[in-house]
């Protein structure tokens, strides 16, 4: 599958943006979705992930109660809404997509079989 991130900019401190990511599949249902993470000079962390049915969602402490992940399977596109967004948010934030999931295995990186190219978030003070 391949994965298109797209929703990135820059904003002010407290701002929102909402990132997309369209994948090229008619077969998105069965894929578990994550969003990560990279700032320069840091290695790439969990931002969220969520479910085939997006019955269940998971998240990073960091951004807990103010980023939302969701999917439109009818679209095969998974969403990243972020809120009261801070500088630390600052990132290319990346989509992946696996289609086997280990419980407890949503945040590790290795697990993910495809991964979109990145779209940058810039958040300033």
């Amino acid at each position: 599958v391949q994965l298109q991130a797209s929703g990135g900019g820059l904003v002010q401190a407290e701002g929102s943006l909402r990132l997309s990511c369209a994948a090229s599949e008619q077969t998105f249902s069965t894929y578990f979705m994550g969003w990560f993470r990279q700032a320069p000079g840091k290695v790439r962390e969990f931002v969220a992930a969520i479910s085939w049915s997006g019955g269940s969602t998971y998240y990073a402490d960091s951004v807990k109660g103010r980023f939302t992940i969701s999917r439109d399977n009818a679209k095969n596109t998974v969403y990243l809404q972020l809120l009261t967004l801070k500088p630390e948010d600052t990132a290319v934030y990346y989509c992946a997509a696996r289609r086997q999931y280990v419980s407890g295995s949503y945040s590790y990186p290795g697990q993910y079989e495809y991964w979109g190219q990145g779209t940058q978030v810039t958040v300033s003070s």
